[in-house]
């Protein structure tokens, strides 16, 4: 029998969970044993998966779960060093070019484990089966919003928490505008048509921030672009690739300019590939933003977790996206699963 084991996750300020208890009932129902591990944390609370006969473990208890286990999170495992035998669904941040990647890999190849990434669970087309995206540019958006309005004030963004719903995120950063007593500002959104850039543009629609959109048409020529300059906030929703434009460079941080804030909601700064290499390193709910220059400000967003700031919306959206994907898992020998263990094995022969 197919047994998924659902782990907590470990990292400070992250929240979410990618299986619901009405997806855990379904998987039960198909014949899936689940075992869900004690959280905390989770935004989802734990009396919903033992009414849906899920079994219960103790909370970081993955390590020794039965080998045959299928061991699934969404954020990165503690940085122990520990081989890994089990086979892992999780976002591993680890096939592209990333530096804290290869230590991953290297304790896979250490433990005889398989690495099925998130990231890289793909349609027989290349699209992505299931995604963050909308709510990670929701929350970019507002962040940097937040980040904007604390500026006006002299000063730098505050630490951020979650939210209970997208109401009471939308309320908090509308009193934090108004306070500003200045006019709404300007965004561009790179990455606009994508799930990322929607999220991140109806964010600004809601609080009546003018937003200009761009994507592969207005960015295929090559950057870096001085039109992002001439906007309050730039919102960088492209993730990381082998020819992905820079954007932003450090030059232009004493160019003549208005913007002050930049929103890298794709966060890559370990990337060979960081289209905005202003900044080396994710900020954190503690502190949300990084300042690259003094005079004017900029000041950088990277938060790579930033979908935990509305958890409850976020982790049922991501659930019913991946869902029939896991009602496939005695499967693994066939279709997403397949593709994302040959993607696996592709970059392990670059360990």
């Amino acid at each position: 029998m197919t047994h998924l084991w659902v782990r907590a996750e470990q990292r400070p300020n992250e929240d979410r969970v990618g299986l619901t208890p009405d997806g855990a009932a379904q998987l039960i129902a198909n014949g899936i044993r689940v075992t869900v591990e004690e959280s905390r944390h989770r935004a989802i609370p734990m009396d919903g998966y033992a009414a849906a006969g899920c079994e219960t473990a103790a909370e970081g208890s993955w390590p020794s779960a039965p080998a045959d286990a299928i061991i699934f999170g969404l954020k990165e495992l503690p940085e122990d060093g520990t081989p890994l035998p089990h086979r892992h669904i999780m976002f591993g941040h680890a096939f592209k070019g990333q530096h804290a990647g290869r230590r991953l890999l290297e304790r896979f190849r250490a433990g005889g484990g398989t690495l099925y990434d998130l990231e890289y669970l793909v349609d027989a087309d290349g699209r992505r089966v299931a995604a963050f995206g909308y709510w990670a540019g929701y929350a970019g958006a507002a962040v940097s919003l937040m980040a904007w309005a604390a500026q006006q004030a002299g000063g730098i963004c505050p630490p951020v928490d979650r939210f209970s719903g997208r109401q009471s995120l939308l309320a908090d950063l509308a009193a934090r505008i108004d306070a500003t007593g200045l006019p709404r500002p300007t965004a561009i959104v790179i990455g606009a048509l994508g799930r990322v850039g929607t999220g991140a543009a109806d964010l600004c629609d809601a609080m009546g921030v003018d937003v200009t959109r761009w994507d592969i048409a207005e960015t295929e020529g090559g950057g870096p672009f001085p039109e992002i300059l001439n906007h309050d906030i730039f919102l960088n929703c492209i993730f990381a690739r082998p020819g992905t434009p820079v954007f932003v460079t450090h030059s232009a941080l004493d160019a003549p300019r208005r913007l002050t804030v930049i929103g890298d909601v794709a966060c890559d700064p370990d990337s060979d590939y960081n289209p905005v290499p202003v900044y080396d390193a994710a900020t954190t709910w503690d502190a949300p933003v990084r300042r690259v220059h003094a005079t004017p400000p900029m000041d950088v967003m990277a938060i790579d977790n930033l979908p935990s700031l509305l958890p409850v919306e976020s982790s049922h959206d991501y659930a019913a996206q991946l869902l029939p994907s896991l009602l496939t898992l005695d499967r693994l020998d066939a279709g997403v699963w397949a593709r994302a263990e040959a993607t696996y094995k592709t970059h392990m022969k670059e360990v």
